[in-house]
């Protein structure tokens, strides 16, 4: 069987903890499997990194930052494949160009394009461990890029997808996935399955066990998908299709993300195109907008607000100066959290919502914003009530049951 692992900064904090996943992967080489292991760079590493990056300017060319964040990656996937080879083992450690991992050329959150895995290939029918710097990879002029934060989850995807593996293990500190995050809510459950489309939904809306960027290239590619903690045996998460489960739970889970900003447009001048021009200079800007609510225009002005990442803001405010002669005045609110219901079996139960506007009225929460989908239900509330909402919904839903 041909298994791709992936270990997290957590997981490789250091020498002891890269020996610890040495320990692992050697268990599973004896079982004869073919493994490639993606690996991330030590916990806190990046963060040092991008501190390095900003000394000089708050925004330092992205070439540049791309060549300084991917070598934390190197180091790591060179630590294990030396313990590794300690033990007895062919190991091998690679770059992302070296693992054949071409990208485009947007630096700090470039999108693999394409995975040449005839050197792979040729590795592991030599036998070795071939450990890879997750990450990263080249675009087609040779320069060094990276995939944007988790970007090592998603190398490991692809590589999974582009060699057919049978199975792809993401290894990170925390057992599984939760019904919510067990710091807000002691009562969270672990999930044993959860559908790619859940998973997708609670990684867009906030849930860190998996970037959503990862579960949709393991929808597209099918490629079996398991979480689980590195400082454990125990059985972790399986995300798979949702043919594959049994039982649909109406509600599978509750996320929080407090990493949003507000941007609220107000007296944008009612023409048509107005929102085609300001989201597609926002989409230029490589700028992710979440939730959008335009009010019904009157006197020829309308109001308009959406959410972007916080990490986003600064470049967005730069994009809509271009817009400042359309609009009466732009506001920016950070002191906000999205907090989201999911679940599959939502598509066939009616009530759904109006429960969850129910049990955060009951606690006296304003809901600022509203996005809907199939299978989520999304609101925008102040940050202070974040974790009280969470709490409240987990309840509303029996999740702890």
């Amino acid at each position: 069987m041909l298994v791709v692992q992936k270990y997290g900064g957590t997981s490789m904090g250091d020498c002891e903890r890269i020996q610890n996943v040495a320990n692992r992967i050697a268990m599973r080489k004896k079982e004869n499997h073919n493994l490639v292991v993606v690996v991330s760079a030590m916990s806190g590493v990046t963060d040092v990194l991008v501190g390095y990056t900003k000394y000089f300017t708050q925004l330092p060319n992205p070439r540049e930052v791309d060549m300084v964040l991917s070598s934390g990656e190197r180091i790591t996937s060179a630590l294990l494949a030396i313990a590794l080879e300690n033990m007895g083992f062919k190991a091998i450690s690679l770059s992302g160009r070296k693992a054949g991992i071409l990208t485009d050329s947007i630096h700090t959150k470039a999108r693999i394009e394409d995975i040449d895995t005839t050197y792979l290939k040729s590795l592991l029918e030599q036998d070795y461990i071939v450990v890879v710097a997750g990450f990263q990879g080249v675009d087609k002029n040779g320069e060094v890029t990276t995939l944007g934060r988790g970007g090592s989850d998603l190398s490991a995807v692809a590589i999974a997808g582009a060699l057919q593996a049978d199975l792809c293990e993401i290894y990170t500190d925390v057992d599984g996935v939760y019904t919510t995050d067990p710091r807000i809510e002691k009562n969270a459950k672990k999930i044993h399955k959860i559908s790619y489309d859940e998973m997708l939904e609670l990684a867009s809306m906030g849930a860190k066990v998996l970037l959503n960027r990862s579960v949709e290239l393991a929808k597209k590619w099918n490629i079996p998908l398991v979480t689980r903690s590195s400082f454990t045996y125990d059985e972790g998460t399986m995300i798979t299709h949702e043919e594959n489960i049994m039982e649909q739970a109406v509600v599978s889970g509750v996320a929080l993300d407090k990493n949003q900003v507000r941007v609220s447009m107000v007296g944008v001048s009612d023409r048509p195109g107005i929102a085609a021009e300001i989201f597609t200079a926002l989409a230029n800007a490589n700028i992710n907008i979440d939730m959008i609510v335009q009010t019904i225009g009157r006197d020829g002005k309308t109001d308009l607000d959406f959410t972007l990442p916080q990490s986003e803001i600064e470049e967005a405010k730069i994009t809509l100066k271009d817009f400042e002669k359309d609009v009466e005045n732009i506001e920016v609110d950070c002191n906000i959290a999205k907090v989201s219901i999911v679940g599959v079996g939502m598509k066939s139960h009616s009530g759904v919502a109006s429960r969850a506007f129910s049990a955060l009225a009951k606690e006296n929460i304003n809901i600022m914003m509203i996005g809907t989908s199939e299978i989520k239900v999304s609101m925008v509330i102040d940050n202070k009530y974040a974790e009280l909402a969470v709490r409240s919904l987990h309840s509303a839903y029996n999740l702890d049951k």
